[in-house]
């Protein structure tokens, strides 16, 4: 015994992490809508990160096939053949109506999806977190005055208020990541996550740490943001969702300064009037894949914050 060597504080918690997450993995692994969303998820981070660039360094350079077709998603031209044209061997979904592989389209815009995705949910826990920690903690005219934001936030029509500011300035993915994620940090998140504050707040070990001597600040990032990450994560899910489907609103509209997403895929087609009575299923290639795409990438993300609700919320689980 005198020979054991104590572990570290660091080492511990690490090790205690570990195990709940092992946990929290298999009860998640019992969700199938969760699973099939993290399935669907790989399998377009995969194709966005790791098959399209391989393909655009090999098969897809101007040389390897035709000097006269060119595979750029952006600036590209199929010169070969009559655009819009229907999937064939050269292109396997087909080319818009300025003569552009659809394919390579969609799979340059998946990882520009992600990171809007992502990003405006990271800023939105972010300050959902730390509002909703403190409001609930200090209370009072502070606590009063953030939930007052969060009430007239909750007023604003979303997407018709992203269309104002989207004509109002030039925004890009990043731009738009920050808007969104900003409004919904100060918006429904910061009521949610108090809430569940005010209940860890309650508990005894949080009175144990105010006798003990800790601050304020101290209880706040060790004790009550710790016990509501579970549920912030859960909201993160569901605000990636929301990220895309706007993204893909205001591409439609053409509101937004960026080369290529999947709403801005639907839009080219629609403003060459081919989303027009029956032109929209004699030119289904031309909407079919990035509306399938946003409905497949959203839908999964939302599975995943389902699957997500039976490990926060233990009543949800079967026994």
């Amino acid at each position: 015994m005198a020979d054991a060597k104590l572990e570290s504080p660091t080492l511990i918690r690490m090790k205690l992490m570990w195990r709940s997450f092992k946990e929290n993995w298999k009860i998640f692994s019992q969700s199938k809508i969760g699973m099939i969303g993290l399935y669907i998820v790989i399998i377009f981070a995969v194709a966005g990160f790791i098959v399209y660039p391989i393909l655009a360094a090999t098969v897809w350079k101007t040389t390897s096939l035709n000097a006269m077709v060119s595979y750029n998603p952006v600036t590209g031209y199929d010169f070969v053949q009559n655009n819009p044209a229907p999937p064939s061997w050269a292109h396997l979904l087909g080319t818009d109506p300025l003569g552009r592989d659809i394919l390579a389209q969609l799979l340059y815009s998946t990882p520009r999806e992600f990171m809007l995705g992502i990003v405006a949910a990271l800023i939105t826990v972010i300050i959902g977190t730390l509002i909703g920690t403190v409001a609930a903690y200090f209370g009072g005219a502070l606590d009063t005055f953030f939930m007052r934001v969060a009430d007239i936030v909750l007023l604003f029509p979303f997407i018709p208020f992203l269309i104002v500011i989207s004509g109002m300035m030039q925004v890009d993915l990043l731009t738009l990541a920050l808007i969104i994620g900003l409004l919904s940090g100060f918006g429904g998140i910061t009521i949610v996550l108090r809430s569940q504050a005010l209940i860890v707040k309650s508990r005894p070990f949080i009175e144990s740490a105010k006798i003990s001597g800790a601050s304020d600040s101290y209880i706040i990032v060790n004790h009550i943001i710790p016990n509501v990450m579970p549920l912030s994560f859960l909201y993160m899910m569901f605000n990636v969702t929301g990220a895309i489907f706007s993204e893909a609103v205001l591409s439609f509209f053409g509101l937004l300064n960026i080369k290529m997403s999947w709403g801005l895929m639907i839009y080219t087609a629609d403003t060459a009037g081919y989303i027009i009575g029956s032109n929209i299923w004699n030119y289904w290639w031309l909407w079919l894949p990035a509306g399938a795409s946003i409905t497949l990438l959203c839908g999964a993300f939302y599975f995943i914050g389902r699957g997500l609700d039976e490990v926060v919320n233990p009543r949800l689980r079967k026994r």
